[in-house]
């Protein structure tokens, strides 16, 4: 590789940090998500604000100058996503990467979040229909999650306890036609406009069962009006069947983000020592290429018995013995943890792991081969991670569990 694919390589990398969520400690990548979480507000401000025809004929030039700004933005982020793709999905070749980037669900938000703005200047007789289409950008929105903690925590909760939430509102769906079955039984002779057939009490069950009803269906007969308040009442145990999992899950999960920035008890360290093998992903890169957390230092670089004060442009090679360490401690420190068979975390994949983003795993040792994670990465028995956190100046240490 020539000196400036790795120069050009090393950009890419860096910008792949930046337009991905930052590291607490990385200011610049912090920054780009205070940035594009604002365009995200600013842009679904101005949608609802042209939404009111006095603010629209009043101020129309400059809501949609401020929409054109912000929707030009989104298609600038969109191209710097495709430029480091391969960074952000590392693992597979160039063209792989993009396209698990433009088909992933973060993709196609981010593509139709601009899209649509610019879709009548090639197709104009589609204006009014590409106009409709525009309300996806709200989906955005969601986008921001994965730059707070505490935001991310709602799609946490809702990814760990689908299994739950689906089973109840399974339950929910079985109860509610058989309430409209009932229901049409009972009332078929009385209102047979109303309940017309076994479906046509749906609206009324679930209206019934998932709040109070809004009175535009209801029973007429005595049957009726006891089955319904029967109804009622396994309405109220059904809504409350969610609300439990979801609460349950939203103690369960603050509870973990408080804890993980020191998610184990194992030895810390204030420096460690990396021996490369002939195919790690380090060997040939110079140090300038290499994604280390900003608070992480390649000290020195022993090759053979000659010390090797690292700088940019050294390359690394095979057999290189590498001295990674914390610059003045402080805040700051790294952690090895071992990775048994019973361990919670053998087995799981690195994006599925509940790690704040004061915590991140540099790399993991396996055998004789390291591995640089990706959100992809499947931990196995045996691994050795090491583990880079930061944690508040209030604190003396980190916890531990």
């Amino acid at each position: 590789m020539s000196g400036t694919h790795k120069t050009l390589a090393a950009r890419r990398a860096r910008l792949a940090l930046i337009v991905e969520v930052g590291a607490s400690d990385d200011l610049v990548s912090r920054g780009y998500d205070f940035w594009i979480t604002g365009m995200i507000v600013l842009n679904l401000t101005v949608a609802i604000l042209s939404t009111f025809s006095d603010i629209q004929a009043r101020y129309g030039p400059l809501l949609g100058g401020v929409e054109a700004v912000t929707v030009a933005f989104f298609a600038l982020d969109y191209l710097l996503r495709l430029l480091c793709a391969r960074f952000i999905y590392p693992g597979g070749s160039e063209l792989r990467s993009l396209g698990r980037y433009v088909f992933s669900l973060s993709g196609l938000i981010d593509l139709l979040s601009f899209l649509p703005a610019y879709l009548p200047v090639f197709f104009p007789e589609g204006a009014v229909a590409f106009r409709i289409f525009r309300i996806i950008r709200i989906f955005r929105l969601f986008r921001i999650n994965a730059y707070y903690d505490s935001l991310n925590a709602i799609t946490e909760v809702l990814r760990k306890k689908k299994q739950q939430l689906i089973s109840s509102v399974l339950i929910v769906l079985v109860l509610m036609l058989a309430a409209s079955l009932c229901m049409y039984s009972v009332e078929n002779e009385a209102q047979p406009e109303v309940f017309s057939n076994a479906f046509s009490g749906i609206w009324w069950a679930a209206s019934t069962l998932l709040t109070v009803g809004y009175g535009d269906i209801y029973p007429v007969t005595a049957l009726g009006k006891a089955l319904s308040i029967v109804i009622t009442f396994l309405g109220v145990g059904m809504v409350a069947i969610p609300t439990g999992i979801i609460s349950a899950g939203f103690v369960e999960q603050y509870g973990l983000m408080q804890r993980s920035d020191s998610p184990l008890q194992d030895r810390a360290l204030q420096a460690v020592q990396l021996r490369l093998g002939e195919r790690d992903p380090w060997v040939g890169q110079p140090i300038s290429a290499l994604r280390l957390p900003a608070n992480l230092r390649l000290a020195a670089v022993h090759r053979g018995r000659e010390v090797l004060l690292p700088r940019p442009d050294t390359v690394l090679c095979a057999r290189d013995l590498l001295v990674l360490a914390v610059p003045g401690a402080g805040t700051v420190e790294l952690k090895e943890v071992k990775l048994s068979p019973d361990h919670p975390w053998s087995g799981q994949y690195v994006r599925d792991l509940d790690l704040s983003r004061q915590t991140l795993i540099v790399m993991i040792r396996r055998g004789e081969r390291t591995v640089f994670p990706s959100g992809d990465t499947r931990l196995k028995a045996g691994d050795l991670l090491l583990l880079h956190t930061r944690f508040r100046k209030t604190r003396e240490a980190p916890e531990t569990i």
